[in-house]
């Protein structure tokens, strides 16, 4: 018997957000915050919050509503809840190669929900998620959104797309065992459709198959696997609908040609020279790379099955995907926070910071890439990356000073999204 939907509509109207004038008013305190808008540190700051998003950001004794609540975070700092922008919810590097297969396909949505708790937990409160099949990565955005699941905002991509054979497809099988083709095309006509497709499930990002992976059977890295004219296709048309595009490019041609064609962000970029600096600068494209991953996946791969292949394309790429970092950065490339979360355990996304610092950034360089930065990368400088007036009341504490000792990351003791706390603080 299918229960009466009249509890639940009741339950929601009563959940329903309080007019405005009704609405609560959370005022937070400090030691110390970041404002990754001006690159500055700003202290004993004063927050006002109403209905879910910062109202005022000024200093401690400025007027105040007489019935706001206020939590003071004592000697803490605050900063805007952090960004990833490259990470796969329903995938877990504990099952890697052939061990996946052991699991039914919905399987991985459970582990999509235990991995979106983690990572907001860990003080991420938005993440791009791009590749997820069966659009589960869609499924959680609603689960989140409906307050059935606690997790980040998702932007979700649904499938990422790619060529027959390529890093998108399912290698791993012989001819006799045939996989659902959902995300491959082989022409330009073929990706728009592809691409108009992912946008009626739900896509926000379309995401890319651009050249050879690491994790991929029979595959070089590097080697490209969608044509200038493909990704010119894919381009025109996720632009025409309001999308943008994320690449997965380790080699130089293909992250090029994805340059030309007017592509928003470059992901992993391992093998991007001089010119493709000049190709994103010229184009405005950010690049995102997960300069993190490599230590794990070399320190665990073999023991949670990784396909040997894999493990030598790794130790292959991981050195020279850092030393690309570091100059892309000195030729002023945009850079953003993105890890491959998936490929390393969701809810230590934060360990990257420390590579990146080490690698050629400045601590606040570092934090923008994953607030500030991100944000405009995602379009949404209205709606998150800043502890800003107007944007949504998402924010963190940790202990110490983070630019100081950007490893105080790794440790988040306060999460805030959307004026609720969801860590710390009762």
């Amino acid at each position: 018997m299918i229960p009466s939907r009249r509890p639940l509509a009741l339950l929601a109207l009563l959940m329903a957000p309080l007019p405005a004038t009704w609405a609560a008013t959370t005022v937070v305190t400090a030691a110390r915050m970041v404002d990754v808008l001006t690159g500055r540190v700003i202290d004993r700051p004063q927050i006002v919050i109403t209905d879910g998003r910062f109202t005022s950001v000024g200093r401690q004794g400025d007027p105040v509503p007489v019935d706001a609540k206020r939590v003071d975070l004592g000697a803490r700092t605050l900063l805007p809840g952090l960004i990833d922008m490259h990470v796969h919810l329903t995938s877990d590097p504990l099952y890697s190669g052939y061990r996946v297969l052991q699991f039914t396909d919905a399987f991985w949505m459970t582990v999509g929900v235990a991995n979106a708790r983690r990572t907001l937990e860990a003080g991420f409160t938005t993440v791009r998620n791009v590749g997820s099949n069966g659009y589960d990565d869609v499924g959680l955005k609603q689960g989140i959104e409906e307050g059935y699941i606690s997790g980040p905002r998702i932007v979700p991509a649904t499938y990422a797309v790619g060529s027959t054979g390529g890093h998108c497809d399912n290698n791993q099988f012989p001819p006799s065992i045939t996989t659902p083709s959902t995300q491959i095309a082989n022409s330009p006509d073929e990706y728009r459709a592809l691409v108009r497709k992912m946008h009626k499930y739900g896509a926000e990002v379309i995401k890319v198959c651009m050249t050879g992976g690491v994790m991929s059977k029979g595959d070089t890295v590097g080697a490209q696997q969608v044509s200038f004219q493909e990704i010119k296709a894919i381009v025109d048309e996720a632009h025409r609908l309001g999308l943008r595009v994320a690449v997965h490019a380790h080699g130089t041609d293909g992250i090029n040609d994805a340059l030309r064609a007017g592509v928003d962000t470059i992901e992993h970029a391992s093998l991007a020279d001089a010119e493709s600096f000049r190709l994103a600068k010229q184009h405005g494209a950010w690049f995102d790379m997960d300069i993190y991953d490599d230590d794990y996946i070399l320190a665990e791969g073999e023991k949670n099955g990784m396909y040997p292949e894999s493990l030598a394309k790794e130790k292959e790429i991981g050195r020279k995907q850092r030393e690309t970092f570091r100059a892309a950065h000195a030729a002023g490339v945009k850079m953003l926070f993105g890890t491959d979360a998936g490929n390393y355990p969701h809810g230590q996304n934060a360990r990257q910071f420390a590579k990146m610092v080490e690698w050629g950034m400045t601590p606040m360089e570092a934090i923008q890439a994953a607030t500030r930065s991100a944000a405009e990368a995602l379009g949404r400088t209205a709606d998150v990356g800043a502890i800003a007036s107007g944007r949504y009341a998402d924010l963190i504490a940790v202990d110490g000073d983070p630019l100081g000792d950007i490893r105080a990351l790794e440790t988040v003791a306060v999460v805030m999204k959307a004026g609720q706390i969801v860590k710390g603080v009762e």
